[in-house]
C-alpha cells in the first residue's frame, strides 16, 4: 500500500524573493515547510548565487509549470570585463585576461548579435545532461566537456549602466533556457576584453514580478501562520496566457473524469489550447475541438 504524503493540500503560487548563496530547490523545501504543503515545485532554477523571482507552485499548480517556464522572464545583471572564469561567473577561477576596455559605443553596438533568434552554447559548469550526466558533474571531475548550442529567444538586451571601466549592467528579456553567463562570456569574447557575471537578478517572471516577492526571512517569520497563506495567489495566474473557455456543471464533471466536456468559447479556433473554468475556478487545460475541450491537465481543486 502507498504512503500518503504529509501535509496541507493546498494549491496556487507563493513568489520568492530568492536570496544569493541558496538553491532554487531550498527555497521550495523552506516555503514548503513553512506552509505545511503536500506538494511543491518551483518554475525555473535560478543559479544558488542569482537572486530574485522564484515562482513556488504548490499542490495543483505544479501542472502549470511549463506555462511559466515557457514565459518570457527578464534579468539585470552585472558583467566583470577583462576576465573570463570556467563557470562563467564569480564561483569559478580566472582563466584568461585582458587589459581592454571597450567604450560604451562598443558595447552597445555588440549587444545587437545577442538579440532575436540565437544560437547559444551553455555554461559548461550547468544542468544540461550529456550521455545522461550533469555537464556540471563532468566539468568537476575535469573531463573536456561539449555542449551543443541550443536556440534562444532575446526579446532584448540593453545595456543600462556602466558604474566603472570593469563593470556594464544589462538587462535582458528572453525566452525558455537561457543562461546569462553565456551571455556573458560571448559578449566579452565578442568585444576581444573577456566577461563573467558578477551578480545576477531575476526581475520578472512571466506574470511574476520581484516587488511580489517573500523574502526568506519575511517566510521564517510567518511559518506556520494564516497570514502567510493570504500571500498564495490562485493556480489560474500562471495560466493567464491561455484563451479561457467556461463550462456547465456537467461539463465540468466530465472535464474533471479526463473526458471531453462540453464549453463556452469565444475568439477560439479549433485545436487552440485553452483553460476551462467553473464558477472561476480552473477545472483543465486542453484543445478545443468542435465545442468540447479535450483535457491534457485536469485540476482536483
Amino acid at each position: 500500500m502507498a504512503r500518503r504524503r504529509k501535509g496541507r493540500d493546498i494549491s496556487g503560487w507563493l513568489i520568492v524573493d530568492k536570496p544569493a548563496g541558496m538553491t532554487s530547490t531550498s527555497v521550495v523545501n523552506k516555503v514548503k515547510w513553512a506552509l505545511q504543503a503536500k506538494k511543491a515545485g518551483h518554475a525555473g532554477t535560478l543559479d544558488p548565487e542569482a537572486t530574485g523571482v522564484l515562482a513556488v507552485a504548490l499542490g495543483e499548480a505544479t501542472k502549470t509549470v511549463p506555462y511559466i517556464t515557457d514565459a518570457l522572464k527578464a534579468y539585470e545583471f552585472c558583467i566583470r570585463l577583462g576576465q573570463a572564469t570556467n563557470t562563467d561567473d564569480t564561483e569559478g577561477e580566472v582563466i584568461s585576461t585582458s587589459d581592454l576596455r571597450p567604450g560604451d559605443d562598443e558595447i552597445k553596438a555588440a549587444l545587437g548579435q545577442f538579440v532575436g533568434d540565437i544560437m547559444q552554447v551553455p555554461p559548461k559548469f550547468s544542468a544540461v545532461k550529456i550521455d545522461g550526466q550533469r555537464a556540471y558533474k563532468l566539468a568537476r571531475d575535469g573531463e573536456d566537456v561539449e555542449i551543443a548550442a541550443r536556440p534562444l529567444w532575446v526579446e532584448e538586451l540593453l545595456m543600462t549602466a556602466r558604474p566603472d571601466a570593469d563593470h556594464v549592467i544589462l538587462e535582458m528579456t528572453c525566452g525558455k533556457g537561457g543562461y546569462v553567463r553565456a551571455i556573458a562570456r560571448d559578449l566579452g569574447e565578442a568585444l576581444g576584453c573577456y566577461g563573467h557575471v558578477a551578480w545576477l537578478r531575476r526581475i520578472w517572471s512571466g506574470p511574476f514580478e520581484v516587488q511580489d516577492g517573500l523574502t526568506i526571512e519575511q517566510i521564517d517569520e510567518m511559518a506556520h501562520s494564516p497570514e502567510l497563506d493570504t500571500y498564495i495567489r490562485p493556480l489560474e495566474v500562471g495560466l493567464a496566457e491561455l484563451p479561457m473557455v467556461t463550462c456547465t456543471a456537467e461539463g465540468a464533471a466530465r472535464l474533471r473524469n479526463g473526458n471531453p466536456g462540453m464549453v463556452i468559447a469565444q475568439d477560439v479556433e479549433y485545436g487552440d489550447e485553452c483553460c476551462a473554468t467553473f464558477d472561476g475556478h480552473a477545472v483543465a487545460v486542453g484543445r478545443y475541438k468542435a465545442g468540447e475541450l479535450h483535457p491534457s491537465r485536469v485540476f482536483n481543486t
